[in-house]
């Protein structure tokens, strides 16, 4: 498993655990961490995954907003909060992280949906960041593709 892929899913636990009972990003996601089996502390990882909370906490507001406009018949406070964070992470490489290909945060969102989401959750996810990612988003850095 690469070190983006490991920071992907760590940043994942922390957002979850943000959006079940709050707390500050950083203890969360040093908790995490700290729990993981493979040990992401290094720096890359580590780093990558803080990004990724700090930079969802941020701009969580517009995130959301393009998430429950691009859920066709989905409210964002009722979708399964593990596919609510998946999402969450992925609009924001969408929208921040141009030096990630379109392609790879969506597989690697759909992946996540698969490990940590129900049955449903790869397509929901699939379905909505689709949308999303075909939106032209004003503000958003420039991706390569």
């Amino acid at each position: 498993m690469g070190s983006r892929t490991k920071a992907r899913e760590c940043a994942l636990q922390a957002l979850y655990q943000l959006d079940t009972s709050g707390g500050d990003p950083r203890e969360a996601l040093r908790g995490v961490l700290s729990h993981f089996e493979e040990s992401p502390s290094d720096g890359e990882t580590a780093r990558f995954a803080e990004e990724l909370v700090r930079g969802v906490q941020t701009e969580r507001a517009q995130i959301d907003h393009l998430i429950q406009e691009s859920s066709t018949n989905w409210k964002l406070e009722r979708m399964a909060r593990v596919d609510r964070n998946i999402l969450r992470l992925a609009v924001y490489e969408l929208l921040r992280r141009g030096d990630v290909p379109v392609r790879v945060t969506l597989n690697e969102a759909i992946e996540l949906g698969k490990k940590y989401g129900s049955e449903e959750s790869s397509a929901f996810v699939n379905g909505v960041l689709d949308r999303i990612a075909h939106l032209d988003l004003p503000g958003a850095a420039p991706k390569k593709d």
